[in-house]
């Protein structure tokens, strides 16, 4: 049976200590008993998670593969994610550095619907990065935010994002504003010819989440953005696989941060923000970006980039969406290091423009395509 691997990073003081937690996180993550009582047959021999190598890194740290067969999983995936790393996940000393699903998931994890490509078809921009202004802040009204987005749009923006944090608030409710805002970004594409594209932050209680969905789609948004560490990336997979609402998702790394921010403990930068997003179907993956606010090393950004868009990673190949401290300034070093399949947001710089909102969206499109002069 064709089973996939997780690769794990361990501390432990030699290598019988090193094996030992690496024949722990295989009982833990499937049988969830002590070796000695797991059943022998089927149980044995096919749900139990096997290791498959363990090998030293540096001093008191180890490496370690250990595969699982599908059956562990069935066909949810959240339960994937929760062989891959669930109870180990409470465990001091134990990082997920990589994960292959190979051909034994492929069935499950269709990946994202759109991808690289079809987002690129869906806002006509054939090559070049993408600029993607934040609408807020919480506390303007729907008309504002519309106005607001209405300016984006005029300023040539490839995809208008709401900020994640613009949910059920009394200033601007989520229903009247997912309609002003596709009302005022579809009059000012109608105008310009613009593509631009409108992705509608999803909020709601959990009984109202299905029917908020099927709104903002009906309202006219182009595509939706989610936060896995609130919603879960169950609800990214159930939207991705939903061809009745035909919807591209963007995910936001609200609440994921303990994730990756402890070295020895988590999952990394580019499992999380990269992988773990295209298992899940997400087609572009926000995270905070070099230089901002946040504390990303240039190498966790890269190493987010290009588990993004491997080849060889599970699904279409997704955009990278770094965001913090991002500005025109910055844009032609930024698209040095991204690259041109990238999505770069524009959030506390454009609102600094103020009444220039356009203007200055415009001069990002610019500073990304190289034409500023004087630019880096």
């Amino acid at each position: 049976m064709t089973r996939f691997a997780v690769t794990y990073r361990l501390r432990a003081g030699d290598a019988a200590e090193a094996r030992a937690r690496a024949e722990g996180i295989a009982l833990e993550q499937t049988v969830e008993i002590p070796r000695d009582a797991v059943p022998p047959g089927y149980v044995e021999d096919v749900v139990l998670g096997r290791v498959e190598d363990v090998g030293p890194l540096a001093e008191g740290v180890w490496q370690a593969v250990v595969s699982y067969a599908p059956d562990s999983t069935g066909t949810e995936f959240t339960q994937v994610l929760n062989v891959v790393f669930g109870n180990s996940s409470i465990q001091a000393g134990l990082r997920v550095t990589g994960i292959d699903p190979g051909a034994a998931l492929s069935p499950l994890l269709p990946g994202p619907r759109f991808g690289i490509q079809g987002i690129r078809a869906l806002c006509a921009r054939p090559a070049g990065a993408l600029v993607v202004p934040v609408i807020k802040p919480m506390g303007l009204s729907p008309a504002d935010l519309a106005a607001l987005a209405a300016d984006c749009t005029r300023g040539g923006a490839d995809i208008i994002k709401e900020d994640h944090g613009l949910a059920g608030q009394p200033a601007a409710p989520f229903r009247p504003r997912v309609e002003a805002m596709a009302q005022a970004i579809a009059r000012a594409r109608e105008a310009t010819g613009h593509r631009t594209l409108y992705f509608a932050n999803l909020s709601g209680r959990a009984q109202e989440i299905e029917g908020n969905l099927r709104f903002l789609k009906d309202a006219g948004a182009d595509g939706v953005l989610v936060m896995p560490g609130l919603f879960g990336f169950g609800l990214v997979h159930r939207i991705a696989s939903d061809a009745g609402l035909n919807l591209p998702v963007m995910t936001h790394p609200s609440f994921l941060g303990p994730f990756v921010l402890a070295p020895d403990n988590g999952i990394d930068h580019g499992v999380l923000f990269g992988t773990i997003q295209r298992m899940a179907g997400s087609d572009i993956s926000v995270f905070p970006n070099v230089g901002g606010r946040f504390g990303f090393t240039a190498g966790e950004c890269r190493a987010i980039a290009r588990a993004c868009r491997d080849p060889a990673g599970p699904g279409r190949p997704i955009l990278p969406s770094p965001g913090g401290g991002m500005s025109a300034e910055r844009a032609p070093d930024m698209a040095a290091m991204y690259g041109p399949d990238a999505a770069f947001l524009l959030g506390g710089s454009l609102l600094r423009a103020r009444g220039r909102v356009a203007a200055e969206v415009a001069r990002m499109r610019a500073a990304l395509d190289g034409s500023v002069p004087g630019a880096p």
